[in-house]
């Protein structure tokens, strides 16, 4: 598998963009390099899944093809005033029994208005029909398909806080609510089915369509998390913890979202998710910015050359806090240095402060369910870090089970195109091919856990306060 990296840009404060052509000639990049490492040609691929970046958002001229702006991505917080005048109006209570999501800036429907709003000339155009919304998997599939499809699946369309939960279409209510035309939203389609054709020219051969889920969706189903109970937590940008309801709709006592899973049909599949905002982008900021690592696996050994942080705290709220807390005016802090402090202590707390986000996430997971959790599947980059995965047992109490491919985000979007083109026969399939690679049992007492744990929560309540 190839990647190719894309640039972020950060114009203010909280605000993050990407260009969306940019993104578009990367996945045309990283596929073709992808065929030739491999020596296959297009004409030999039975399908083809895209997963992608959910809540980012990215709209376009129908005619021309052309972005009308930077792309917003999830992660950004230009938003967040609009969000919260909105979560304290008459509105609030329709939109978060609709959409089984919390008001906030993450997701797209502020971020359409916005652009919207203050795009020169795009209030017009897009009541007049000439401008379309996706987010990066439309736009990705609006473009191989070279504008026939426009098209996304449940799993992106409930985070725009757009779409009806329960019903699985966009709602009225919600598209009035946030000013957003219906001409511009996508079709939404089941997560594994054909839906359209590679144009001939992108790759040399048509290839089919069939596979469309968000990143966290398709890494639970790259985890061979399809059934009611099953769970997973991926470690990237930043953290977000799944599990999967069946066909039971979720609601939250304890701030965690609503979600659809991927689903093969038109039947319903929903899970309960936390999303932390910031965790291998804290790694990233020790690299990028700091500059106190060359590279993101070497935290590991830093990490494990000392003891303990000596009671400091990173808390990376470069962008407020996500689950459970919900807190946009939240910022990064250090807390507990010394004299002593150096570089280990940061980067080793700048690890340990994923651990114990990822902790928030899953107790908040347990008291929706009633049931502790046995046992939690890993994946993303972050996985292969094996402090990190350790301190994880540790500070959770509970094994962390990580699988031979920790990449399961792409393999989840070639599970649903796969199953959509016949390559493979059943869900059960899928599942014999699940294996774990290490598992990581909690060595950390009950004592030292609840110590540590307190000293971080004190440090969240630091930043919030700040």
């Amino acid at each position: 598998m190839q990647s190719t990296p894309i640039v972020c840009s950060f114009p203010q404060p909280g605000w993050v963009e990407q260009d969306a052509l940019a993104i578009w000639d990367a996945q045309m990049d990283a596929t073709r390099r992808t065929l030739a490492q491999a020596g296959v040609s297009a004409t030999e691929i039975a399908g083809l899944g895209i997963t992608n970046q959910r809540e980012t958002t990215v709209v376009w001229d129908r005619t021309s093809g052309i972005p009308i702006a930077p792309a917003i991505v999830w992660q950004c917080r230009r938003t967040a005033d609009y969000c919260n005048e909105l979560a304290r109006s008459l509105h609030a209570s329709s939109i978060v029994r609709k959409t089984g999501l919390v008001i906030d800036a993450y997701f797209s429907g502020s971020k359409i208005r916005w652009l919207l709003e203050n795009t020169p000339g795009a209030r017009t155009k897009a009541s007049n029909g000439e401008l379309l919304f996706g987010n990066i998997d439309t736009w990705l599939i609006w473009k191989l398909t070279g504008g026939a499809v426009h098209a996304t699946d449940p799993s992106n369309a409930s985070r725009t806080m757009l779409m009806n939960l329960a019903t699985g279409e966009w709602d009225d209510e919600l598209l009035s609510i946030f000013d957003v035309p219906r001409s511009m939203m996508p079709a939404i389609v089941p997560s594994s089915a054909v839906i359209g054709k590679v144009r001939t020219e992108l790759l040399g051969a048509e290839i089919l369509i069939a596979g469309i889920a968000g990143d966290q969706q398709a890494a639970l189903a790259g985890q061979a998390c399809f059934r009611p109970g099953l769970s997973k937590n991926t470690y990237g940008t930043g953290c977000f913890a799944l599990l999967h309801t069946g066909s039971k709709e979720p609601v939250s006592q304890n701030k965690l979202l609503g979600t659809r899973a991927a689903s093969f049909n038109s039947e319903p599949q929903f899970a309960v998710e936390g999303s932390v905002f910031i965790a291998g982008a804290a790694v990233q900021w020790l690299r990028d910015k700091l500059k106190i690592i060359a590279s993101a696996p070497e935290s590991e050994a830093i990490a494990e050359s000392i003891p303990s942080t000596g009671g400091v705290y990173v808390v990376p709220a470069f962008v407020g806090l996500g689950a459970p807390h919900w807190n946009s005016s939240a910022r990064a802090m250090i807390s507990g240095m010394t004299l002593g402090t150096g570089q280990a202590e940061i980067v080793r707390a700048t690890l340990e402060s994923i651990a114990y986000q990822t902790r928030g996430l899953v107790e908040a997971m347990e008291a929706d369910s009633g049931e502790k959790l046995k046992e939690l599947r890993v994946d993303g980059g972050a996985a292969a870090n094996n402090f990190l995965m350790q301190f994880q047992a540790d500070i959770l109490g509970c094994r962390i089970v990580r699988p031979a491919d920790v990449e399961t985000t792409a393999l989840g979007a070639a599970y649903l195109a796969g199953l959509a083109t016949g390559f493979w026969k059943s869900v059960e399939e899928l599942e014999s091919f699940w294996v774990s690679e290490r598992v990581f049992e909690p060595q950390m007492s009950d004592a030292q856990r609840a110590e540590l744990y307190a000293g971080w929560q004190s440090a969240v309540a630091r930043c919030i306060n700040c």
